[in-house]
């Protein structure tokens, strides 16, 4: 664009809250205010982050909660108030079935600007309480200026092909070059006190859908003497002990211990995440539920292959970086993936054996990665986006 734009990003997550979508919106926010650009989110309240200017992006929250299914609670009317009076170029709702788009999503007629969706997922779209959600969407999707999907192949972007959703674009998501741009600050292995083990690194949130479960079956079953699984949360340390509580967890934990394999368990910040990805044979990633899994493309940034559950658009990941593989399984009435076990193992096994094919991964991930998934790059595509929707006559 020749000027600056007024945007506003509607998203219900925004750090310091954790998340795939919060770090999303917070690399576009920053990168585009850096840029000259006028940036607004409005976004959940949260106790450690005040109303205001954070990191060149205005940042006001609501207390709100719920969505259009359940009933959305709080401070709603300020929320919508806020978002109509912003005068801005364009607005961005990012995710459905939450509220910060769903309290926006039925009154697009007045909102300022241009209109475009991030749906992310449509995770709920095999939930019978969401049918009649659902069975809106094809209006709302129409009514954009623009939607944007993360996949070409995800059951988002294919339901909206088959509801005539014309006006979309892909943009991927990426990793950060400040972050994976040189050698780890942090030695991992030192810390761990495991020297050159063979190291297998898992990195998410504890909500029961991330596979910390499975990669430790997974890693339990498979043949790699020696080898070491780090389960790195999201630093919610309640969430943890609650999920490691579990019955079906304590179970995997005491075969994982019987075979003498070992696992490892960390709440790390950022900088020790990172390194530990950097510093990684193979990143390990059976979860559940997925959109366009974030930690696949910092897997690839980081040069390490990974192995990753057909969960959201992870096989399109592994075809456009060439930095791993999925492992085949099944999907529930839910959506949700659970994979095969001993794929899994079998191939852990064979990866963690074939230093070579690990390393020609590794390099063509990190290789895809500086050339397409950069979030400087993915910031011009999405700038593009928003300028594109001002020049386009109105839907």
């Amino acid at each position: 664009m020749d000027r600056p734009l007024k945007i506003v990003h509607c998203v219900e997550g925004y750090p310091p809250s954790q998340g795939g979508m919060a770090e999303v919106v917070r690399q576009l926010s920053e990168r585009m205010a850096a840029q000259g650009h006028h940036v607004t989110v409005f976004t959940s309240a949260h106790a450690e982050r005040p109303d205001g200017v954070l990191n060149g992006v205005h940042v006001r929250g609501f207390a709100v909660t719920g969505n259009m299914v359940r009933g959305m609670h709080g401070a709603v009317d300020a929320y919508r108030e806020a978002v109509m009076r912003s005068q801005a170029d364009v607005v961005v709702l990012f995710a459905a079935q939450q509220w910060a788009t769903d309290a926006l999503i039925d009154r697009l007629g007045d909102l300022p600007g241009r209109k475009l969706f991030v749906p992310t997922g449509f995770s709920g779209l095999n939930d019978a309480a969401y049918a009649d959600y659902f069975r809106r969407m094809p209006e709302w999707l129409q009514a954009m200026d623009l939607n944007i999907f993360h996949s070409t192949t995800y059951q988002d972007v294919v339901f909206a092909r088959a509801h005539g959703a014309v006006r979309s674009t892909l943009i991927p998501n990426g990793a950060a070059e400040e972050e994976f741009n040189g050698p780890p600050t942090v030695d991992v292995r030192r810390e761990l006190g495991i020297g050159a083990a063979p190291l297998i690194v898992h990195v998410g949130s504890y909500t029961g859908l991330k596979g910390q479960r499975e990669a430790m079956a997974i890693h339990t079953e498979a043949d790699v003497p020696g080898a070491v699984l780090l389960l790195i949360g999201n630093g919610n340390a309640r969430l943890e002990q609650q999920y490691r509580t579990h019955w079906r967890f304590l179970r995997i934990r005491a075969l994982a211990r019987w075979r003498r394999r070992r696992v490892i368990f960390r709440e790390w910040d950022r900088e020790r995440t990172v390194a530990a990805m950097k510093q990684a044979d193979l990143f390990l990633f059976p979860s559940q539920v997925e959109c366009s899994p974030i930690v696949l493309f910092e897997s690839a940034a980081a040069g390490v292959p990974f192995l990753a559950s057909e969960a959201g658009n992870a096989a399109e990941i592994a075809a456009w970086t060439g930095a791993g593989a999925t492992i085949r399984g099944e999907r529930d009435p839910a959506g949700r993936v659970h994979v095969d076990v001993r794929t899994g193992a079998r191939l852990l096994t064979e990866w963690m054996r074939d230093p070579q094919r690990r390393e020609q991964a590794g390099a063509a991930g990190r290789a895809a990665w500086a050339a397409r998934f950069t979030w400087a790059r993915i910031t011009r595509q999405y700038l593009d986006a928003y300028g594109s929707t001002l020049t386009a006559p109105r839907p």
